[in-house]
């Protein structure tokens, strides 16, 4: 599987755990919510948000989740900067894509298109090391839909009851209005393509 950017790189060179940092107190204090609200509405503890948002925590791909279904916006708005102005750029140089890799799990996450950039579609590349599994909860929030297709190994998707179990070429349409777990099948891992269209109810 390809792995040719630091798992930290930001355009602005800023240090991932920061820049967590102040997206999840911005959007928090955004929608007026005090650290009791969040953390009853995310089941993640006071304590580990506020350490979240101090940057004294490395959080993973699973409590990122957690908070962003909380918070009910998309994952991709805890991890990149601000997407305004982007709308002007036509190539986005894969150097320049944001990328993040969760400390416990290892899953390596490219931020290729943010929303906004084309409307309300985003993409984004996941790679899941070998037997690596990933769970989100129900979105609080506006639910909407995506499309993942599977580039390299095999994956599995629970996605509330419904479980998938896909090889190199399938796509799958779902939503993020049931609970979801990816888990990688397989010796090699897996890498996916993730399309989010926020502008569209899951079917």
């Amino acid at each position: 599987m390809r792995n040719d950017a630091s798992p930290s790189a930001l355009e602005t060179g800023e240090p991932i755990d920061a820049l967590i940092a102040r997206r999840l107190s911005a959007l928090r204090q955004a929608q007026g919510l005090s650290l009791a609200e969040l953390a009853e509405r995310s089941g993640v503890s006071k304590a580990m948000i506020s350490k979240v948002e101090r940057a004294q925590s490395s959080p993973t791909a699973v409590l990122l989740g957690r908070l962003a279904a909380g918070l009910g916006v998309p994952l991709a708005q805890l991890l990149t900067q601000d997407d305004e102005g982007r709308g002007t750029q036509r190539l986005r140089p894969r150097a320049a894509q944001a990328v993040w890799r969760d400390p416990g799990a290892g899953y390596l996450r490219r931020q290729v298109l943010e929303r906004g950039t084309a409307g309300g579609i985003e993409l984004v590349e996941v790679e899941l090391p070998r037997a690596a599994q990933v769970a989100y909860p129900r979105w609080s929030g506006k639910p909407y839909r995506q499309c993942l297709w599977l580039l390299e190994g095999e994956l599995q998707v629970d996605y509330g009851e419904e479980r998938f179990r896909l090889a190199p070429g399938d796509c799958l349409d779902f939503g993020v209005d049931r609970a979801l777990v990816f888990q990688a099948l397989g010796d090699g891992g897996c890498r996916y393509l993730l399309v989010a269209d926020q502008d569209l109810r899951p079917r």
